[in-house]
């Protein structure tokens, strides 16, 4: 069992689920203030992605990262920043004639998806490690695009967050880190539960865990139902979770939930089975993290 666990909160994500909660937060203001309402709940870090106000959909513009940053680091919380690099790589294809590129695919190249990094430089981000299934479309992930985008975060101190949806992509992740791409000690996340992904099961995490390096840190989350027993099994088998809108919108079924009340009931869980929570300063310790709480002047 981990012993001192650190918090994500996934707060938005980019599914289709605003419709589904009033509690998803979609505007730039209301996403930061969830990932301050989650970081005083006792979250350490944040996973943000952006969503156009005017759709609740998903977005790449920079303003909206823009301006959720800035507020988060104008609060007086801290809090460690995990920005999404994971758009931009969707490709939807015509039912009919899967020759043709459809509707709703949104391809960008390595720097573009990774353009609101640089500007912003968060501690954190995400790096999906391999193409799969994903909703209506195809997620894209070529590994010489992921050791690019890898190679960028390096360059400009941010920490990669090895995104994992199955033992495949751990072993692509294995060939970055193995290349020298990624060096220190890597950050895994398993993402369990998604359609055309490992499942969300002890079985699942234990194998992908084995796969790992020595010196790997690791966390995990599962979506929907499997979000607290997941945090509760990733604690129990030596790793750190996340929570949040982004994977669940219920607190219990047929109670729509708040990010700041996902995170509060999940460290009641690692309370209860011993476990320490880590602030972000501690957190920032364990990974190795460059402290941006507050912007260079």
């Amino acid at each position: 069992m981990n012993q001192d666990v650190f918090v994500s909160c996934a707060v938005t994500g980019a599914g289709d689920s605003t419709g589904r909660s009033p509690h998803v937060p979609v505007t730039p203001a209301q996403i930061a203030e969830s990932c301050l309402s989650a970081a005083r709940a006792g979250a350490a870090i944040v996973h943000i992605h952006v969503r156009d106000p005017a759709t609740g959909q998903a977005s790449r513009k920079l303003e909206y990262y823009d301006e959720v940053v800035e507020r988060v680091r104008a609060s007086d919380v801290d809090v460690i920043l995990n920005l999404t690099a994971g758009m931009g790589g969707k490709l939807v294809l015509d039912a009919d004639n899967p020759g043709l590129i459809a509707e709703g695919t949104d391809m960008a190249t390595p720097y573009e998806r990774m353009e609101h990094i640089d500007r912003l430089r968060p501690e954190i981000c995400t790096l999906d490690c391999g193409s799969m299934n994903f909703g209506d479309g195809i997620a894209i992930n070529r590994t010489a695009d992921l050791e690019r985008m890898a190679r960028h975060a390096m360059e400009w101190g941010v920490k990669p967050e090895l995104e994992v949806f199955d033992m495949g992509q751990v072993g692509i992740a294995l060939k970055l880190i193995g290349r020298g791409v990624i060096p220190g000690d890597p950050l895994f996340q398993f993402c369990l539960g998604i359609d055309g992904g490992a499942p969300a099961t002890a079985e699942a995490i234990i194998g992908m865990r084995s796969m790992l390096p020595p010196n790997a840190i690791w966390a995990a989350f599962g979506i929907s139902q499997h979000e607290m027993p997941m945090a509760a099994l990733a604690l129990l088998l030596g790793g750190n979770f996340r929570v949040g809108l982004e994977d669940n919108l219920y607190l219990e079924r047929g109670v729509l939930a708040t990010n700041e009340q996902l995170v509060e009931k999940a460290i009641r869980i690692a309370r209860d089975l011993g476990a320490r929570i880590l602030t972000p300063a501690q957190t920032r310790q364990k990974l190795n993290l460059q402290n941006r709480y507050r912007r260079a002047a």
